[in-house]
């Protein structure tokens, strides 16, 4: 039987913070004790953003956590070609649609919110007539590719994942997935061939990924993520979702907001076990 497979897969469009050490503690904590492997994916599809010195600060970070990870480490940036043939196996069943619409016309239209509060897409480009949609991609027009989601659950027919912390005192639960409250998501996007729910399914089954550690922010994702790996017939991996690391005002750490990075406070003296009993991790220093 094989090992348990853990990882942790940060984007490098800007620096870690502590929700991120959350996360990386614990997965290679859990990788401990399942005596299993732990991963580290750097996951840099969104190429306007990344940047090469987020990339070794994700190194540099880590280490000084005191945290080891196989090699090589996954590049998704080198595997675009995987990702667009998983993208032509859903357009080849008729499950996936270009979108022509902008972010503005989108939210102008929306039908409410998704699970993050973004404005739900009302399907206006599933309705066109499949000859214009193939002129206007022969003219060049860019369109984002979107899947069909009340198709492509109704092929696979009701969904469900496990949930379960990495001890076998803990029973695990069992959550039935709803991919519909997403709409129709983009799984190919103008400026790459790609996404992130497309990306990340598929490279955690070409992994062997068997246990996936998320903030509690990401369990409404994995409805989409659970759908795809049914429609792909990939296997579907464990998720833990851990609590979120909150500002002084109630929300959760974000690169976006300039949250405290870790090497600010490396910077103004903290020490790795600073960072454990911050977060409450002491226990697991060394």
């Amino acid at each position: 039987m094989s090992s348990p497979v853990l990882r942790f897969a940060p984007s490098p469009n800007g620096n870690l913070h502590l929700g991120h050490a959350l996360s990386a503690l614990l997965t290679a904590e859990w990788a401990r004790r399942l005596n299993g492997r732990f991963l580290l994916r750097i996951e840099d599809i969104d190429t306007a953003r990344t940047r090469p010195e987020f990339v070794e600060a994700i190194f540099t970070d880590l280490r000084w956590l005191g945290l080891e990870w196989e090699e090589p480490v996954l590049f998704q940036s080198t595997r675009f070609e995987t990702y667009a043939r998983f993208a032509d196996r859903l357009r080849a069943r008729g499950l996936l649609y270009p979108c022509f619409c902008s972010r503005s016309d989108s939210a102008a239209r929306a039908e409410g919110t998704d699970p993050d509060g973004a404005p739900l897409y009302p399907g206006t480009c599933r309705h066109l007539d499949q000859k214009d949609a193939e002129r206007r991609l022969a003219t060049g027009e860019q369109a984002n590719w979107r899947l069909d989601t009340r198709r492509a659950s109704e092929r696979v027919g009701a969904l469900a994942f496990t949930m379960a912390e990495p001890t076998p005192l803990d029973r695990p639960r069992i959550r039935y997935a709803r991919p519909e409250r997403w709409g129709d998501v983009v799984l190919v996007r103008k400026d790459t061939p790609t996404s992130y729910h497309l990306s990340v399914v598929v490279d955690d089954a070409e992994q062997g990924i068997t246990h996936v550690t998320r903030g509690r922010d990401m369990e409404a994702a994995t409805d989409i993520h659970t759908l795809l790996q049914a429609l792909f017939a990939l296997p579907m991996p464990n998720y833990t979702f851990h609590r979120l690391i909150l500002d002084d005002e109630g929300r959760k750490l974000s690169k976006s907001r300039l949250s405290q990075s870790l090497s600010d406070l490396r910077a103004s003296g903290w020490t790795p076990d600073d960072v454990r009993r911050a977060l409450g991790l002491l226990s697991l220093s060394g």
